[in-house]
Order: structure tokens, then C-alpha cells, then sequence
């Protein structure tokens, strides 16, 4: 398991003040119920779940957040006594993202690729925010219809995005794959949009040596914003969570490229 979580909390609790350790553990598919009592028997404040767990560790919790109830996935577990509850931070670091950007999506229709636990937050934000429509998008029909079906939104086809006129203001990347190599046939498609009145690209991920996404907004002079805004807020909220600090962002963005520098 490669993960820069330990050192970016580590930072944060140190420049905090708070005494701690974040550790990182693998678990296998059928031990999360054992996890879980782990988690209430050491007194752990809190866990972060990663993929592939984020929809299946929820039936092991006491309770959700409102948010990851309409969502159906969690990134956050908070322990309060001998309660574990799960939260979906992506989606709250998805928001202030947009506010810090100066972005109001209210009324505006906005195109989302992906059909995961981030394309889950994302779709529940807009909707939260009231964009209008949301189209969403991925390689799986299947999974774009379930999603749709579940949060919100309108389900299309990935081949039939390629030149046709797409009057959407909104267009975020919540796939994992942001470089050339990853997927060429994305690149091909998402090289095709036709964004006449886009106001931003949006990809959740960062720190890509080559970005598609961001290539194809540069090409077309529209507005880019990578993932690290998101990760950051998405940082402070589940840290607020775990210990009721609020942390300055600049310290959460320091910790993140602090960490990337060390790779």
C-alpha cells in the first residue's frame, strides 16, 4: 500500500499541537468486522477508508453522516465512546473547493466522468448546490445508471460526447486517471468536447507530471483547477472531525506538497 496519509496528518497534528500517530493498515477483504473491533478496542479516534472499502465498511458502522447515507460511501470514521460513525469528508472538501474558487454553480449544468465513491460526493454537491443538469458519465453504463439512479442526475454516453455541442459550465474529472498513459481512449474523447460556455475543468486528482484534463482546458482557454484544493479541505474536515480543531488550510496544503516532495 503506497500512501502520503501518515505524513501529511502527522504534520498537521504536530502543527497543531496535538500529540498522536497516524498509521497505515492493509486489510483483507474478510476481515473489515474484525477491524472494526479493533478500532473500538484500541480507543482509536478515527480511521480513514480508502478503496475499495468505501461502500462496503459501512454496514460494520453504528451510524452515518446525513451525507454519506444520500451518498452511499464514506472516506471518515469517527469514534465517540464505543459508537462508530462514518462520514464522506470527499464531498465537504469537494464544496469548499468550488468557494474557494469563487464558483457558483447554482442553476448551471455540469458534466461529471466518473462513477466511484469521488464521483458519488461530487454528484451529491451539485445537487446539493443546485447545479442544473448534471450529466453524468463513465466507461460502465451500468454503473452510470446505477449512480444516477441512487444520487441524482442524468445519465450519457461516453462515445457519444466526442464534437457534438455540449452547453455545460461545469466539467469534473472524478476518474482516477488524469495522465496520457492511463487511458488513451479518454484522451481521445475528452480532446473532442466542444465547451463553448464551460467556466472550469475540474479534476480531483494532482500532482500529475502531464494532465489531460488540464491540457485540454488550456487548449480551449478555459479555467483549470486540479485536486489539491479538494484533498485539502477534504484534510481539514476530517481532522476537525477526529479532534474538533480547526486547521488553517496553508498548513494542510504545506503537508500535502511537503509529502510529494519526499517521493
Amino acid at each position: 500500500m503506497h500512501t502520503k496519509a501518515p505524513e501529511i496528518f502527522s504534520a498537521i497534528m504536530k502543527k497543531a499541537g496535538v500529540t498522536g500517530t497516524y498509521e497505515p493498515f492493509v486489510i483483507s477483504p474478510g476481515k473489515l468486522s474484525e477491524a472494526i473491533k479493533e478500532i473500538r478496542r484500541l480507543n482509536i479516534a478515527g480511521a480513514n477508508v480508502t478503496t475499495p472499502y468505501k461502500e462496503t465498511m459501512i454496514p460494520y458502522l453504528d451510524e452515518l453522516s446525513e451525507g454519506a447515507t444520500i451518498i452511499g460511501s464514506i472516506n471518515t470514521i469517527v469514534r465517540k465512546g464505543n459508537k462508530l460513525k462514518g462520514y464522506n469528508t470527499n464531498a465537504i472538501g469537494f464544496m469548499d473547493a468550488l468557494k474557494e474558487a469563487g464558483l457558483d454553480a447554482s442553476g448551471k449544468p455540469a458534466l461529471v466522468f466518473g462513477t466511484g465513491g469521488a464521483a458519488r460526493a461530487v454528484i451529491f454537491i451539485l445537487n446539493w448546490v443546485h447545479a442544473n443538469p448534471i450529466l453524468v458519465t463513465g466507461r460502465s453504463q451500468g454503473k452510470v445508471r446505477a449512480i444516477v439512479k441512487q444520487i441524482g442526475g442524468e445519465a450519457v454516453m461516453l462515445d457519444t460526447l466526442s464534437d457534438q455541442h455540449l452547453p455545460v459550465s461545469l466539467v469534473i474529472n472524478a476518474t482516477s486517471v488524469s495522465s496520457p498513459d492511463e487511458a488513451p481512449e479518454l484522451v481521445e474523447i475528452v480532446n473532442r468536447l466542444n465547451l463553448p460556455h464551460c467556466e472550469m475543468v475540474i479534476d480531483l486528482n494532482y500532482g500529475r507530471p502531464r494532465n489531460f484534463w488540464k491540457e485540454m482546458a488550456q487548449s480551449k482557454s478555459i479555467p483549470f483547477m486540479d485536486g489539491l484544493s479538494s484533498v485539502a479541505n477534504q484534510a481539514r474536515s476530517t481532522f476537525a472531525l477526529w479532534t474538533g480543531i480547526e486547521v488553517d488550510p496553508e498548513i494542510v496544503i504545506t503537508a500535502i506538497q511537503d509529502s510529494r516532495s519526499t517521493q
